[in-house]
């Protein structure tokens, strides 16, 4: 927390956050959690802004744990949603902050004076504190509280952030009070009688969970929990409000919790501030008079003169000064309990530590006089039995000293066993006197921790001396320079005046030569003053010629002029015909596109469905169609005669819009609930904007300034929506359609030939290690999957070179690529046929090992073999939907697919003959078998056989659904819910 008010945000927060595997570990996420909502509650402003982008990855983790029933993963989504609740509330609602303490002025300014935004805070509040309150059921419904789960560790890790739950559940039952009395006071009751129920519901809800917590030891000695009034607030009843007392948590400031929660201000709610309702519903929205628009009286008609007003109003005040004073004196008696019982509490828990002080030092002085005394008895003991071992000898009679001796030995056992007790006891008493000792020393090394940051401060503030001092000596360096460079320029400007005085003698030689051009001058004068009269002459030739053409030039400019006006006046009329043919045409465009939004509404069409794929061909012609107009409208607007290229792009606009109009309400009669309503609410906004685009054409006034850019938009969004409602089976992209086709091939080849290789290895290590039957079995099964591994390489070939004709006859002009995306269906098909191909061929081959290894079943092999058989056939069906019939590359695959076949047969045929073989030779001997053990044997096979039998039909019925379950599948991968061919 220190942290973010230290940077100013939560960056580093996050970037540690991160790294954490938060949704690898559950009680991790907990306690993240935990932390999160104190930062959000007591962190610095910016948290909340650094934290939004991350909201999203909340939301995925908080449906990531949802999916965990037990332990701590339905206690991490729940909390995970609360956050995001919390992240959303604080956003749209500013001026709250995160910890909600918040003064009553305050909260009538967060509603603007504006009863609407009081409802919509309200609705809020509501589902914040639903959120808080699903967070507090689910960890009381976690917990087992038939067990004192508060003291230990594992309940205290669950309850500690509940907390922050209790001091966010006070602040919003309060606030939800304070609005439902002030929109009581502006609405009629049964506008707010859901807002009524929902409260209640709440108040039932928070009440048990605030008596619940506060019978826990775990939150006695961290917060005092405020518990709710018996009966909720009467809002129907306007001076309910002055009974209503906010709920006041308090965190004792010399508590702390095990997992170092922050001792801050620890009074959630400043008494003096929140206790009463200081600003009335008059204050908030305007007087009583007829000028306020929540005053239901005035509208009536029910007017007072101004003495019966001021006398109202004077009653008012009293009475809201009654309740000020009756609240005053509620909340300070309350305080005045409280802080009484709080004093109470101190006091014994001071005299208990007195007590306990007492005790300890009593046990302790008690413990050294018994230990003192327990010295003295063993020394007197063991000078007793000195003295006995002494006068033994002596003694005549032996019996009674040994007897005395025992009955010494055991008091001599007892007191070294008290010795001992005694000694662990005062083990004990010094263990607490060092662990307060240890405490003491905690205490002098934050003392001794508290001065090293000072003196660390202290340091900080010497270096920012030392680097304010390195500035100034920088300064003065730059101060000496800028000196020379004075100096340099004062060099320069000397220069500057010696090049002055060159430059004037240059000024005099060019006087001369200046005088010498004066004289020519002179003389280049008198030329010119013949050349004048000539040129006078000249021109009094010209100005003859000139009035006879002016004369010629006018009779021409008023012929032309005529022409001008008559061209102006077809100009005209041209222009108006042309617009009156853009409007016929624009009209007719509407007239189609209105049609087509009538048959959305038409019941008739409802039957009617269509494609997403279609739908999208429809949206791209149609704002490839919009490009054009829009270029065609730029034209016209600049060259009012380019009519011709704008009259076609309308006409095929109108037909297109309304042709995507139908094709998406037909779309979405097939698609799912809400994607249906966006594309149909999508296309009638679509219809309505090309509507406002053909009528503003039609308009002299705003044709200029027509726009299709909505419609763009909206066939955008139409688009949008389609490539959502496509099947699952596109999502490869068509330009890598062709690629794949040859990868899946190239890859059906590599595992026929690894198994083949495989197959090899087989045989080769059955030769060497096996002989006789078993050889000869696997020789021959071994044999006949090689075969039809040949076989299907084969098959694989001639399937690629029918591929590479269908390719070549059918692309024409376009690439193997672009054949590929336009029979997008076909080509998946290929693809999912050379799967199943060099899946079979793997699967086959492992069933082979285990036969061989004799791990595994002859029935597995032949099932292998059959789905091989089933895998080509498919193949040769994909490959033959587009080759020509008498091709004969196609000849080739049906013998390929033949020769297929009967390499299938023959391994199903060798299998059979090996497990018959087998079974020979394992055949039972009954020739030292009795009577009763071959009518017991019998018994056992008619038993294993009803068994078998039960199986079987359970394997069918189970071979039954799976095969459903493949067609549903494939059915959606492939796209035959709207297709029926590849």
């Amino acid at each position: 927390i220190l942290g973010t008010h230290h940077e100013k945000g939560a960056q580093t927060f996050w970037s540690a956050v991160n790294r954490l595997p938060l949704s690898g570990n559950a009680v991790l996420c907990w306690k993240f959690c935990h932390v999160f909502h104190k930062l959000l509650r007591d962190g610095h402003s910016n948290v909340l802004k650094d934290s939004l982008r991350y909201k999203n990855e909340l939301s995925d983790m908080s449906r990531m744990w949802g999916h965990l029933s037990e332990g701590y993963g339905q206690l991490c989504s729940i909390y995970l949603k609360l956050l995001r609740t919390k992240m959303e509330f604080h956003t749209k609602n500013p001026r709250f902050p995160g910890n909600l303490q918040m003064s009553d002025r305050q909260l009538d300014e967060a509603g603007e004076n504006d009863v609407n935004n009081f409802f919509q805070l309200t609705v809020e509040m509501f589902d914040y504190l639903e959120c808080e309150l699903n967070l507090f059921q689910t960890v009381f419904s976690s917990l087992d509280m038939s067990r004192s789960v508060s003291v230990t560790a594992t309940g205290q890790c669950r309850l500690a952030p509940l907390i922050q739950v209790i001091l966010d559940c006070s602040h919003l039952y309060d606030y939800t009070v304070k609005l439902l009395f002030k929109l009581h006071s502006c609405l009629p009751a049964d506008t707010l009688q859901g807002h009524r129920d929902r409260f209640l519901e709440q108040f039932r809800k928070l009440k048990d969970l605030f008596y619940r917590s506060s019978n826990l030891q775990y939150f006695k000695r961290l917060i005092q929990i405020p518990q709710l009034p018996e009966n909720p607030p009467n809002f129907l009843r306007a001076s309910a409000l002055s009974e209503h007392i906010s709920p006041v948590v308090v965190i004792p400031a010399e508590a702390s919790s095990p997992d170092s929660e922050p001792i801050t201000d620890l009074v959630e709610m400043d008494t003096a501030s929140q206790s009463l309702f200081d600003n009335k519903f008059d204050d908030i929205f305007g007087s009583s008079f007829s000028s306020d628009p929540f005053n239901f009286s005035s509208q009536n008609g029910t007017n007072k003169d101004d003495k019966d007003r001021l006398i109202e109003q004077l009653y008012r005040e009293i009475a809201a000064l009654k309740e000020e004073l009756e609240s005053f004196k509620a909340e300070s008696t309350r305080g005045t309990v409280q802080l009484r019982g709080r004093a109470s509490e101190l006091e014994a828990e001071l005299a208990e530590q007195r007590h306990l002080k007492q005790q300890a030092q009593d046990e302790s002085e008690f413990l050294r006089t018994e230990l003192e005394e327990l010295k003295k008895q063993r020394e007197d003991s063991e000078k007793a039995q000195r003295s006995l071992t002494e006068i033994g000898p002596e003694q005549g009679e032996p019996g009674a000293n040994e007897q005395r001796y025992s009955k010494l030995k055991e008091k001599y056992s007892e007191l070294v066993q008290n010795h001992a007790d005694l000694l662990r006891k005062n083990a004990e008493v010094t263990k607490q006197v060092t662990v307060a000792r240890q405490a003491q020393g905690d205490v002098e090394r934050e003392k001794k921790e508290l001065e090293d940051s000072f003196q660390r401060v202290s340091e900080q503030a010497q270096r920012k001396s030392q680097e304010q001092a390195e500035v100034l000596d920088t300064l003065k360096r730059e101060l000496a320079a800028s000196k020379q460079e004075l100096q340099v320029l004062q060099g320069t400007l000397e220069s500057s005046t010696q090049v002055g005085a060159e430059q004037s003698t240059r000024i005099a030689g060019l006087e001369q030569e200046r005088d010498s051009l004066s004289r020519a001058a002179e003389r280049h004068g008198e030329e010119m003053s013949a050349l004048r009269a000539q040129l006078q002459q000249l021109q009094d030739t010209l100005r003859s010629e000139q009035e006879s053409s002016k004369r010629e030039l006018e009779t021409l400019q008023a012929q032309l002029r005529d022409k001008e006006s008559e061209e102006r006046a077809q100009q005209q009329r041209l222009a108006q015909e042309q617009f009156a043919l853009l409007q016929g045409t624009a009209r007719e465009a509407e007239r189609m596109v209105q049609d087509a939004l009538s048959r959305l509404e038409d019941p008739t069409h409802i039957g009617c469905t269509g494609s997403a794929d279609c739908l999208l061909s429809r949206t791209l012609a149609a704002s490839e169609c919009v490009e054009r107009l829009r270029e065609a409208h730029g034209k016209y607007l600049s060259n009012r005669a380019a009519m011709g290229s704008l009259l076609p792009c309308l006409a095929l606009f109108a037909h297109l819009i309304s042709d995507t109009l139908v094709q998406g309400s037909a779309t979405s009669h097939v698609a799912p609930m809400e994607p249906a309503d966006r594309l149909l609410e999508m296309c009638k906004q679509c219809g309505s904007e090309a509507m406002s685009y053909l009528r503003a054409l039609q308009d002299p006034g705003t044709a200029e300034g027509a726009d299709c850019s909505p419609v763009t938009t909206c066939l955008g969004q139409i688009s949008a929506i389609g490539e959502e409602l496509r099947p699952r089976g596109l999502d490869v992209k068509q330009e890598e359609l062709g690629d794949l086709v040859d990868k899946e091939m190239a890859a059906t080849a590599a595992a026929i030939e690894t198994a083949s290789a495989r197959i090899e290895e087989m045989l080769s290590k059955s030769r060497a290690g096996d002989t006789g039957v078993k050889l000869e079995v696997n020789e021959r099964i071994l044999g006949s999957c090689t075969g039809l591994m040949q076989a299907i390489h084969i098959l694989v070939l001639a399937s690629k070179d029918l591929q590479r004709e269908i390719v070549e006859s059918g692309r024409g002009a376009a690439s193997p690529k672009e054949f590929y995306a336009k029979n997008s269906r076909w080509t998946e098909g290929l693809i999912s046929a050379s799967k199943a191909v060099g899946w079979g061929a793997t699967v086959m081959v492992d069933a082979a090992d285990l036969v061989v290894q004799g791990k595994g079943t002859f029935e597995e092999l032949m099932v292998c073999s059959r789905e091989i058989a089933a895998s080509t056939a498919q193949l040769v069906a994909a490959s033959k939907v587009k080759a020509d019939k008498d091709s004969a590359n196609l000849c080739k695959l049906q013998q390929a697919s033949r020769g297929v076949n009967q390499a299938t047969a023959s391994v199903v045929a060798s299998t059979k003959a090996g497990k018959s073989q087998v079974e020979e030779k394992d055949s039972m001997d009954f020739s030292s078998m009795t009577l009763t053990q071959i009518k017991r044997q019998e018994m056992d096979s008619q038993v294993r056989v009803l068994e078998l039998e039960n199986q079987l039909q359970k394997e069918r019925q189970k071979l039954g659904e799976l095969r459903k379950k493949h067609y549903e599948l494939a059915g959606v991968a492939e796209g035959w819910e709207e297709d029926g061919e590849w």
